[in-house]
């Protein structure tokens, strides 16, 4: 793996050097190439947080499946978390055409990581080396991918290239509202049943707090035998506060401590 001026490249055995993820103009990507300049000058459909955390036998990963076109829920089934490989999970928040791009570069080294026949495949700890440097390089050129990004529940990116190791991690809304939470109740030693109802807590909180989270959650696992991801369900709610139904009634300090019971 290299890095140049102008991209972000795979040096294969013949010593050329291929373009991934640079400029939109020189890069050669399944045999066609592009002559116009791409960037995402503003996240227009965007999706909302992704928790993950690790228990006794692996990573569990949850989100929801709605994208948002500005301030608009406009879709309900998309899907942002995706198996990387035989080890890892991505799971995204942000613009979601950036994470298509995100997943042909990580495609693509996949197929090259194939082509060498040795018997060997990225990790969680090779996926986030990648597009850490991946994040920065787009970021140096001012033409950031608009993501965040969890891989493998392990190591977090986000847009501008800055990384850290955690237990628990979430993105967006609920980096604010999910992490205090996980703080609280999340423990090593947690099955995957345990850890389920955690995340589905966190998700629940989320859903009643962030206008743009909707009823309709993907889980996913992985471990050593490999990565899972259930299909999409909803979870049962309660609407009846009286902090919802009269919003007005009471000051924020009240609101939140009903909401909070």
């Amino acid at each position: 793996m290299s890095m140049r001026g102008d991209g972000f490249c795979y040096r294969n055995n013949a010593g050329a050097c291929v373009d991934i993820a640079g400029d939109a103009g020189t890069r050669l990507s399944a045999g066609y190439s592009s002559h116009t300049r791409e960037h995402t000058l503003y996240p227009y459909v965007t999706g909302t947080s992704v928790i993950a955390l690790k228990y006794k036998d692996g990573v569990i990963m949850a989100c929801d499946t709605g994208a948002s076109y500005g301030s608009t829920l406009r879709y309900k089934s998309v899907e942002r978390i995706k198996v990387v490989g035989k080890h890892s999970l991505i799971g995204a928040s942000g613009e979601f055409s950036d994470l298509q791009e995100v997943l042909r570069c990580l495609d693509e080294l996949n197929l090259f990581n194939h082509m060498y026949d040795d018997g060997n495949s990225m990790g969680p700890k090779e996926v986030h080396s990648c597009l850490t440097r991946l994040m920065y390089n787009r970021r140096s050129k001012f033409d950031p991918l608009w993501n965040s990004l969890i891989i493998g529940g392990v190591k977090k990116v986000n847009m501008i290239g800055t990384h850290y190791e955690e237990n628990y991690i979430a993105t967006g809304f609920g980096n604010h509202m999910a992490v205090p939470i996980l703080r609280a109740e999340w423990c090593e030693d947690m099955t995957f049943g345990e850890a389920v109802k955690l995340v589905e807590k966190c998700l629940l909180v989320l859903l009643y707090r962030d206008r743009s989270a909707i009823n309709k959650f993907q889980v996913a696992k992985i471990t050593t035998e490999g990565a899972t991801i259930y299909p999409p369900y909803s979870l049962k709610t309660y609407w009846g506060f009286s902090a919802f139904e009269n919003a007005s009634k009471d000051s924020i300090e009240d609101s939140m401590r009903l909401l909070s019971l």
